[in-house]
């Protein structure tokens, strides 16, 4: 898998996407810190409200830069957002008031929202090579799941010799690391944007429209809940299963989410070889469907008051829970690339981003105030509903027979791509030939 590596543009590119995720997790630590300063016992709500915000800025920014981004310089805007963000980790620590706070998250989860999309549309150009590309996703998801692990350790170590507001100091060396290297790397000429009808309304939302009219997008749209719901019973309930439901201390909370990487880590290591040979569908629409499975092991620890198997068997789920996530989340680049023109894939990604972070905004409200509220048994009843419902919507949704690529010469929203999405494998459209994509599997 490391091989990918050898292509120095994708190098350069990887580098800069790992420093400035060192730099964002230092910027959590921080931030948390930061936020018990000013507002002491009510920190956590604070830090609620700004995760809350991330995911708004998510949600509705990433569209917007969607419907201009592929009319724009590749590098200039990711450059752009790499420079805005350093500029906003810059003002972090001279915060005083709440409302600063959360002015300057929205402002820097805001230049995210302009730099992933963009930055993940890149990458399908500077690796052409699927198998190149497969593993370059699974080097992207094992960078995401170290730095969870490592960031926190990180921040640690450095607290240990410096003051808190010195992390947003690595904060803005990450990010303007990040814009050297993209800086200084060649990116290939970008396809001729697909031209689009409509005002501004419509242009931020082609991509949306792209997974609406893909069927095999449809069910990457509930796959992407399936996961959140997973995912949002970890991070949020975490430290209520140690520290309640087991009676553990505190430092038993990094046991139990460094099970939920580590087993992320560990799918994202072999998936390029088993991609190698087993269909996309297969892979996520099990990964998807083994997420439900586990919430009936999480019911099991919830439902039991004592015995010295349920920290085990919850470091198991929460390990299978990271396995089944990466199954489902990894390949969705290689989904994403077969399923829209070239000239679309920024507005694509950027739907993506948008759409997996809506649901992302859905279920951590869910997991904590149903946990809160009504208690550990009914989150765990109503998320693995939730997820289960998915994964089979998604089970039905994605055709078992491959359906042939779109023609990569039209717009989004065009009524023979839409008629291509829906065409079976080796039949003809009556506008010209449609490629047989049995050897590419959906």
């Amino acid at each position: 898998m490391l091989a990918v590596l050898r292509h120095r543009a994708y190098l350069r590119l990887f580098t800069a996407q790992v420093v400035a995720l060192v730099g964002t997790g230092l910027a959590t630590v921080a931030l948390a810190l930061l936020a018990y300063d000013i507002a002491g016992a009510d920190a956590g709500s604070v830090l609620g409200t700004a995760l809350a915000i991330k995911m708004v800025a998510y949600v509705v920014i990433a569209p917007a830069v969607g419907a201009v981004a592929d009319r724009l310089p590749r590098r200039a805007l990711l450059v752009t957002a790499d420079l805005v963000r350093a500029g906003v980790a810059v003002f972090l620590p001279f915060v005083g008031e709440v409302w600063q706070v959360y002015v300057l998250v929205f402002l820097l989860q805001s230049a995210s929202a302009v730099f992933t999309p963009a930055f993940q549309a890149v990458v399908p150009d500077v690796l052409p090579d699927e198998r190149e590309y497969t593993r370059a996703l699974s080097m992207s998801r094992l960078a995401y799941d170290l730095e969870s692990l490592l960031s926190p350790a990180l921040a640690a170590a450095l607290l240990s010799v410096i003051t808190y507001n010195w992390l947003f100091t690595g904060t803005v060396l990450g990010f303007l690391c990040s814009a050297a290297l993209v800086v200084a790397t060649a990116l290939p000429e970008r396809a001729t944007p697909a031209s689009r009808a409509g005002g501004v309304y419509a242009r931020a939302t082609a991509g949306i429209r792209c997974f609406l009219g893909a069927p095999r997008l449809r069910a990457l749209l509930v796959l992407n809940l399936a996961v959140a719901a997973a995912g949002a019973m970890v991070t949020v309930n975490s430290v209520v299963y140690v520290r309640d439901v087991l009676g553990l201390s505190a430092g038993a909370v990094p046991l139990a989410l460094g099970a939920y990487g580590a087993g992320s880590m560990a799918v994202a290591l072999v998936l390029p070889r088993v991609l190698d040979k087993v269909p996309d569908r297969a892979v996520m629409l099990s990964g998807a469907l083994s997420l439900a499975v586990l919430f009936a092991g999480l019911g099991a620890v919830t439902a039991a008051r004592d015995g010295g198997w349920r920290l085990p068997v919850l470091l198991v789920v929460w390990a299978a829970f990271g396995a089944a996530s990466s199954a489902v989340l990894t390949p969705t680049g290689r989904l994403i690339r077969r399923s829209v023109p070239t000239g679309e894939r920024t507005a694509a990604f950027a739907a993506q981003f948008s759409l997996s972070h809506a649901c992302w905004l859905l279920t951590y409200p869910l997991a904590g105030w149903l946990g809160a509220a009504a208690g550990l048994d009914r989150a765990v009843l109503a998320l693995g509903s939730l997820t289960l419902g998915a994964a089979l919507l998604a089970v039905r949704l994605w055709p078992a027979r491959p359906t042939a690529p779109v023609h990569t010469d039209l717009p989004g929203g065009h009524p023979r791509l839409i008629r291509a999405l829906r065409v079976p494998t080796g039949r003809r459209h009556s506008h010209g030939p449609l490629t047989d994509e049995s050897h590419a599997r959906p």
